[in-house]
């Protein structure tokens, strides 16, 4: 509907500008001729028996009505003319529109339309653009499905041979008993991340997120999820750094989806640091935005997929490597929310740093 609208303005405005352009020139046609048939009429000897003798004097009578009477056929020419023209300039863009979601050649309109070619192409190229982009990740979820799948067999496999040897081994020693039992919890537990890998899959909409917003403190957010953290630092040796602005910050948001954004950036900084590096959570107050970061130090990404990481489904590692990434959703929900709070996200990799710069409108 936009774009048809926006189709139909430019054609419309095209229209009359030529339009107004032929009737400027009709003018200036009307007053030359009058003046150089006034001159030469003006200049011949009538004795009143020539044919055109009563017509020639009925205008010169009449002036001002033959003045108008002559503008009014101009225009009503000109308005046919144009009309026709505006009808064959929207039964040739129809023609195209037809034409403007399929995989065939750009569009070609004539000369006039050149605005509208420019527009309905720029529309057919971002229209194939998102087909492939949404064939992607589709595609990527597809891949995902069947290697997450694949996946299960092995965790739910090793469970399954320990307990048995649990059960049928009766004279087993304790300690190998304990060794059994850790390693059946281990696999359990990375069952059920796989299993929670599917649900995060299946679930999950971005085009239905709602917002719950109150004012919040974003310190006291920050460093409660820090603390709540410090666990999962500690598997890595890792530290977390606390840089933030020494004034209150106050937002209003959804306080559980932006802590789900934080626990995002916070994981995935976890899980591409260097051990015994540091993670480090920056605040700056910038006008009315407040810019939050998240640095960890570690394999700088490639450029190529630095642009492509929040993109659904999307993720550094190849599917298979499922035991070193989520389901490629976390970055994408983490946008989207900030998106729906009125800010910005991007990322930034270099010299095996890497930087993800939060921006969110902050209460005056």
């Amino acid at each position: 509907m936009k774009n048809r609208k926006r189709i139909k303005t430019i054609i419309l405005g095209r229209f009359f500008e030529k339009m107004l352009r032929a009737s400027l020139a009709c003018i200036i046609l009307l007053v030359v001729c009058l003046f150089l048939g006034k001159t030469i009429l003006g200049s011949y000897i009538w004795y009143g028996n020539e044919g055109l003798y009563p017509f020639i004097h009925w205008i010169s009578d009449n002036q001002g009505i033959f003045v108008f009477l002559s503008f009014l056929a101009g225009v009503l020419a000109i308005g046919v003319f144009y009309w026709v023209k505006l009808l064959n300039y929207f039964q040739e863009v129809l023609e195209a529109m037809e034409k403007l979601n399929g995989e065939g050649a750009l569009i070609q309109l004539r000369p006039d339309l050149r605005e509208v070619e420019q527009y309905m192409n720029d529309i057919q190229l971002q229209n194939r653009q998102n087909e492939q982009r949404a064939r992607e990740a589709e595609q990527r979820k597809s891949d995902l499905i069947v290697y997450l799948a694949h996946d299960l067999k092995t965790p739910l496999t090793s469970v399954i041979g320990y307990l048995t040897l649990l059960r049928d081994e009766r004279q087993i020693s304790p300690e190998l008993q304990e060794k059994y039992l850790s390693v059946s919890l281990k696999k359990a537990e990375r069952l059920e991340d796989l299993i929670n890998e599917f649900f995060e899959i299946t679930r999950f909409n971005l085009t239905h997120l709602e917002l719950e917003q109150s004012t919040v403190s974003l310190n006291m957010m920050l460093e409660q999820t820090a603390y709540e953290f410090q666990p999962v630092f500690a598997k890595k040796q890792l530290t977390c750094e606390l840089k933030m602005e020494p004034e209150p910050l106050k937002i209003t948001c959804d306080p559980e989806k932006l802590q789900r954004v934080f626990d995002n950036l916070l994981r995935n900084a976890v899980l591409y640091s260097y051990e015994n590096t540091a993670v480090i959570i920056r605040t700056k107050r910038e006008e009315s935005d407040v810019c939050i970061q998240v640095e960890n130090q570690g394999t700088a990404i490639p450029s190529e997929k630095l642009e492509r990481i929040f993109e659904q489904f999307y993720r550094l590692d190849s599917a298979r490597q499922s035991k070193n990434g989520g389901a490629g959703l976390g970055l994408a929900i983490a946008r989207e929310i900030v998106r729906l709070h009125g800010g910005s996200i991007q990322a930034k990799s270099c010299q095996e740093r890497t930087v993800f710069t939060v921006r969110l409108p902050i209460c005056s």
